[in-house]
């Protein structure tokens, strides 16, 4: 007789699926259980891995992705376990997860599912671990942002219950799709998910037909598990936000459509969130549409008001045309942005903005032969997109500089990272992070098993503390990230260090048990370089060497005009040298292409992989370590090189010259 039958829908999440294996293993050892693993359609390897590492899994492959509720009844409909486990790939679970879950079960009859509490990478509770039904008073206060202003109220909280103690066990509406577990007999009498539902509301759909048919769902803190939420979604094309939605629509339409009045106001409460949901996702399109249109329109004002005093006679335009002036031609500049790119929910683009500039000018010009009522002056339209090229480009330029440059050294972005675990499988994890030439991760040191090894080193890495005193080293230290090793430490640890840890805002990661990846909340990192003429680095694309070539010939040629003569006299003269003058006197070798502003400090272009060409500056002249540390910042320096880690680079090492001279 099978005690538990794990039912795994795996899209694209090779990596995570692997280590949840891992810890089901481990979570398994005194149960008899079946895995059975739904793949829908992915194509990173994940099937090849399963028959590869875990033969005994029950595998179905799907040709096509059917969808998460769909793929979940395909494992059901041949589950022969006592209890049944719905579980994401991107999960980890405790040592003792399975057998406390079980052992609920068994003491509470009247439960038909229930969920154990759930953790974000990061320590904190995961809300949809425990929820309750969309009714309109709970719908209306998610909406408002009122559960939000008055998390403890149960009045206002209803919807994630954060009014409760996360640390008891109590009954719920519903739990999270993430982690299912119920009796065989539920399923058997419920059925399945509703495969209407492609992906999301599932959950609570079965949830609402389980407490239909009589049984209690409840909410079990004494064990826990890690969920990296949205993992297989990141690897799709799916638009995940207009799926919840219309996921949402169709929970109310088939279960409290009882009252026209509740299920307008639902309805009504799901749109708000969806307009909400949209300006969220498109909130710097949005602002980049609106801010264009007014500085476009800025311009026009500017430009009209100039020519007017420059030419007296020209009395500007007539107040039954600005209607049409003032909207236009700034719309008719949008939507070409817009066709070619210049709107985008995460990026901003000088260059785009000059092509469709380029673009509007003649495209404006040439109307005013069919509607002569508004070919009012050349002259203005030429100021007008004069002032453009100037206005548009700098808004973006000073977001640009605000977020990504000047006021954010590039060094900052590698992560400040803790190793727990001091045995052997924790320092060759060291090491090879150490040895990665293609990520900035800067090892502090590592968390060991008593005060007796602390101060003690092993291969370089210093024992800073141990688990009791990992929050004092975490917030002294300014670490980012903490690293586990699955062989070093037990689920059961680690689940108990994340979540002690919730407040101190840093990821938890875990490696495989190969030690060939880590997994954490914002991305898989391969430990293992792959060779390196496979790595795609922005050195060596063409339009990054193409930008870079130009900053590096208008910053040269300006420098050669202006500074350059006078730097050449002074040293004639006086027979000083410097490195600033160093500097200037090799500028037109970079004018000539020879040699960059900013790159490697040898030129590195005849081995495996072209790292760019030598350069005056870079992080070599700005930074101190030792070989192997500044050749892993050539390496960091050309997979992420862009235009303003170059101009970064270019002033602290100003800087450092200035204060040597």
């Amino acid at each position: 007789m099978i005690d538990l039958s794990i039912i795994i829908v795996n899209y694209n999440v090779k990596e995570f699926l692997k280590n949840l294996l891992a810890s089901i293993k481990k979570a398994s050892q005194n149960l008899s259980t079946e895995i059975i693993v739904v793949d829908n359609a992915s194509d990173d390897g994940s099937v090849e891995m399963i028959k590869d590492k875990f033969p005994e899994i029950i595998l179905i492959e799907n040709k096509i992705n059917v969808g998460f509720g769909k793929a979940n009844n395909q494992g059901l409909s041949i589950a022969k376990g006592n209890f049944i486990l719905l579980i994401n790939p991107d999960t980890l679970v405790a040592e003792d997860t399975f057998v406390k879950m079980i052992e609920f079960f068994n003491s509470h009859p009247e439960v038909g599912m229930a969920g154990c509490k759930i953790l974000n990478p990061d320590g904190t509770l995961q809300l949809a671990c425990r929820r309750s039904f969309p009714g309109p008073w709970t719908a209306f206060t998610k909406v408002t942002g009122l559960s939000s202003l008055f998390p403890k109220s149960k009045l206002f909280a209803r919807y994630n219950l954060t009014y409760l103690d996360e640390n008891q066990t109590y009954e719920v509406d519903a739990i999270s799709g993430s982690f299912m577990m119920m009796r065989k007999e539920v399923y058997e009498k419920v059925g399945g998910f509703d495969e209407q539902f492609f992906m999301y509301g599932e959950d609570l759909d079965l949830c609402y037909r389980i407490q239909k048919a009589g049984y209690k769902i409840f909410y079990v803190h004494s064990t826990q598990i890690i969920h990296y939420k949205g993992e297989s979604t990141k690897r799709s094309s799916l638009d995940e936000t207009r799926i919840f939605y219309q996921a949402m629509h169709l929970f109310v339409k088939k279960h409290l459509s009882s009252s026209f009045i509740v299920e307008m106001i639902l309805r009504f409460a799901i749109a708000i969130r969806t307009l909400f949901a949209f300006i969220g996702k498109s909130k710097l399109i949005i602002f980049g549409i609106t801010l264009d249109f007014i500085i476009f329109n800025i311009c026009l004002y500017l430009a009209e008001n100039f020519y007017m005093n420059v030419k007296p006679e020209w009395k500007g335009f007539s107040k039954e045309a600005l209607p049409v002036i003032y909207t236009v031609p700034a719309l008719i500049h949008i939507l070409i942005s817009s066709f070619i790119g210049c709107y985008k929910k995460n990026s901003l683009s000088i260059l785009k903005v000059f092509l469709a500039l380029i673009l509007s000018l003649p495209l404006l010009t040439s109307l005013t032969f069919f509607f002569k009522q508004f070919a009012f002056s050349r002259a203005v339209v030429l100021i007008l997109y004069a002032l453009s090229f100037i206005l548009l480009s700098l808004w973006r330029l000073l977001i640009k500089l605000s977020f990504r440059g000047l006021f954010r050294s590039e060094l900052q972005k590698q992560r400040r990272t803790l190793i727990v675990g001091t045995d052997l499988s924790s320092q060759q994890l060291a090491n090879k992070i150490k040895q990665k030439k293609t990520e900035l991760r800067n090892i502090i040191g590592i968390i060991g098993e008593s005060y007796k090894q602390v101060g003690e080193k092993i291969n370089s890495f210093e024992i800073l503390g141990t688990t009791q005193n990992i929050n004092k080293i975490i917030r002294d230290y300014k670490i980012d990230e903490v690293i586990f090793s699955s062989s070093a430490l037990s689920y059961n640890k680690m689940m108990q260090i994340v979540s002690s840890l919730n407040k101190e805002n840093v990821e938890f990661l875990v490696v495989g048990d190969d030690q060939d990846f880590i997994v954490g909340k914002t991305a898989v990192s391969i430990l293992d370089d792959i060779p390196l003429f496979e790595v795609r680095f922005n050195i060596s694309d063409f339009k990054m060497k193409f930008i870079k070539r130009c900053f590096d010939f208008i910053i040269s040629f300006i420098s050669l005009i202006f500074i350059y003569p006078f730097i050449f006299f002074y040293t004639k003269i006086t027979k000083k040298e410097n490195e600033f003058i160093k500097f200037v006197l090799k500028l037109p070798s970079v004018l000539v292409g020879k040699i960059s502003l900013v790159g490697p400090k040898d030129n590195l272009s005849d081995k495996e992989i072209f790292l760019g060409k030598k350069g005056l500056l870079g992080f070599w002249y700005i930074e101190e370590g030792d070989k192997e540390y500044l050749e892993k910042l050539d390496f960091y320096y050309a997979k992420n090189q862009n235009i303003w880690m170059d101009i970064e680079i270019l002033s602290k090492s100003f800087k450092k010259m200035l204060k040597k001279v």
